[in-house]
């Protein structure tokens, strides 16, 4: 494992036969990529496919619940008419689409117009599409911290997490994660302007994508000490690029509530959303010990409960610090915002590095006991599936 640092060692290129006692050439790094693409992407199509047959099951109509959905009914008004729509169900219940980052919409309004697919197509291809780089980028950090075992397992875990049906609709998070993992990896490879251009790119995706900008100045800074300031001008540059997307959207906002500021997150608070330092979030998880509630809520306090383990796991286990910031900033969000507590799982499925001990236990249980393992993943996949599904036809809630 490597230490608390920006850079991690490379992989060795062969492995050594216990047979043979000589050296055997390994598979491509792209077959390999491949493999654990093809994995992926064989879990995210089957949990469409139970979608898809629980709503034709239920009467609906599986691309419109995949494509045009809660949040992402917000993104194609914004693509087609621009900012400017505010839903007010009483003083202080006001929605507005400026709680929405635009690189979304942005995407969404090219690909329409350059294509003959309509608003919940163009959705689901550019998620489907920014999922399968998101994927690509967790493998090679997997690959750069451990091995391709590592790396494979990482995705497959990401794409079987329970509310990774999301990634199969039109929403933000496959974005998100598809800048950040490449943004992160650009910081363990030193690729400094790189980093900062991509972590630019997912401050404009969604709220929380502060988080990456945070990783890439916490590594800078950690360098710059490290190096007493004797450190390339690519560093400094991508240092200064890392929070432009965030902060220049919520800037634009603020400027056109007319508080600079202040603006966005009284939009948000409005929307019912505000960081209480999880104040609110422990009052819904007391409700939910007296007195019970409806599936998504109980699920979602135990995998925001999940996430705090492994964010202590993936500290025991000295990872990167890029990683640690990114993770943690995603999981402060989640445990300290306070509305859509159903929500919650969401905001973290971005946070794919707190999967990385779990990705290291699987392989050593794959190669000792490797039918304990193909049991683990089927049942990861069954849940997976069948919670996905339930989601998004039958929970009637929020995603």
């Amino acid at each position: 494992m490597t230490q608390a640092s920006t850079l991690a060692p490379p992989p060795p290129a062969v492995t050594e036969s216990a047979t043979e006692g000589r050296a055997r050439p390994r598979p491509s790094p792209a077959a390999a990529m491949g493999t654990a693409l093809g994995l992926f992407a064989a879990a995210r199509l089957l949990g469409a496919a139970a979608v898809a047959m629980t709503a034709w099951a239920t009467g609906g109509h599986p691309v419109l619940l995949l494509g045009r959905s809660w949040d992402s009914i917000w993104y194609l008004r914004i693509a087609g008419d621009g900012y400017g729509r505010s839903l007010h169900f009483r003083p202080t219940v006001v929605h507005s689409d400026l709680a929405f980052f635009p690189l979304y919409p942005g995407l969404l309004r090219a690909v329409t117009e350059l294509t003959p697919l309509s608003g919940p197509g163009a959705g689901l291809l550019i998620s489907w599409t920014a999922a399968a780089v998101a994927a690509c980028g967790i493998y090679a950090i997997g690959v750069r911290l451990h091995d391709r075992a590592v790396g494979t397992a990482l995705v497959l875990l990401w794409g079987l997490l329970p509310h990774s049906v999301v990634l199969s609709m039109a929403y933000t998070e496959p974005v998100l994660t598809a800048f950040a993992a490449w943004s992160l990896y650009a910081v363990l490879t030193g690729r400094w302007v790189w980093a900062g251009a991509l972590a630019a790119c997912a401050g404009l995706a969604r709220p929380n994508g502060f988080a990456v900008a945070a990783a890439v100045l916490a590594a800078a800074a950690y360098e710059i000490l490290r190096r007493r300031g004797k450190v390339s001008h690519r560093l400094w540059t991508g240092a200064a690029l890392a929070p432009l997307g965030w902060a220049g959207f919520f800037l634009w906002v603020g400027r056109r509530k007319g508080d600079l500021l202040g603006g966005y997150f009284e939009v948000q608070r409005l929307w019912g959303s505000r960081f209480d330092f999880g104040l609110g979030a422990l009052r819904f998880v007391k409700h939910l010990l007296l007195h019970g509630d409806r599936l998504v809520f109980p699920m979602s306090m135990v995998i925001v409960a999940a996430g705090l383990l492994l964010y202590g796991l993936l500290i025991a286990d000295r990872a990167p610090l890029p990683l640690l910031v990114y993770a943690g900033a995603l999981l402060l969000v989640a445990v300290g915002g306070a509305g859509f507590f159903e929500c919650k799982p969401r905001f973290l499925l971005p946070a794919f590095p707190l999967l990385l001990p779990l990705a290291c236990a699987l392989v050593r249980t794959a190669r000792a006991r490797p039918w304990h393992a193909t049991l683990v993943v089927g049942a990861l996949a069954g849940l997976s599936f069948a919670y996905g599904a339930y989601l998004v036809v039958l929970a009637h809630k929020p995603l």
